[in-house]
């Protein structure tokens, strides 16, 4: 494949920081179809309109994060048959022309697909609860925006976690986002019945020495 440019030069990457990285494609050189053909299983590429993007490698306390949460709503969710929860699931969105990779994608149980063959491949199916964890140099705001694409694209909730601020953001569609902290409750049992916790013992899970 062909770049055509990067969004910024190496100058400016450098100032960025750990920032996402994006490249956009010569237009009508790559179609979502051969992106996946070529990148499918890469664990970092996206996908959007002919631009391909790189997520951040995960730091240690985003991967500890993640773990825990999945941990959490398996916890609960798995046993009753309720729900189970992938993480860096790679989605796709024909219409939209978009492949993104959550840091954690939530299916309810009778979403699943049942084909075994259809699972070794990436999920034309919207996660019914998206998580995106933020990582250190990234933007916050930019992270939201990805929460609240999946809230207009067919999830019912997502959520931004920021593990510095021990903070998390809620997007739900046709709602007003709303910030949680400190003892506030996140409450999915509008997708997982009954699956509610203050996050405050999923930071407190993380922290490691």
């Amino acid at each position: 494949m062909r770049l055509a440019r990067y969004d910024t030069d190496e100058a400016s990457a450098r100032r960025a920081g750990p920032e996402r990285k994006t490249m956009a494609i010569t237009p009508g050189t790559m179609t979502l179809d051969e992106f996946l053909a070529r990148y499918e299983h890469d664990p970092v590429l996206e996908y959007e309109r002919g631009v391909v993007t790189e997520k951040m490698v995960p730091v240690f306390q985003h991967g500890v994060l993640q773990l825990v949460i999945c941990q959490w709503i398996h916890a609960f969710a798995y046993p009753r048959q309720l729900a189970f929860a992938v993480p860096e699931l790679r989605t796709i969105n024909r219409h939209a022309e978009v492949s993104r990779i959550p840091d954690v994608a939530v299916y309810v149980w009778d979403r699943i697909d049942p084909d075994p063959k259809a699972r070794q491949h990436a999920s034309v199916i919207p996660p019914d609860i998206a998580i995106e964890i933020a990582s250190p140099g990234q933007s916050r705001r930019k992270q939201i925006e990805r929460c609240e694409w999946f809230a207009t694209h067919g999830s019912r909730i997502a959520l931004m976690v920021d593990p510095r601020t021990e903070t998390i953001v809620d997007v739900r569609p046709e709602r007003d986002e709303r910030r949680l902290r400190g003892g506030d409750v996140v409450d999915l049992s509008d997708v997982t019945p009954g699956l509610a916790t203050s996050f405050v013992e999923v930071f407190t899970t993380c922290r490691v020495g």
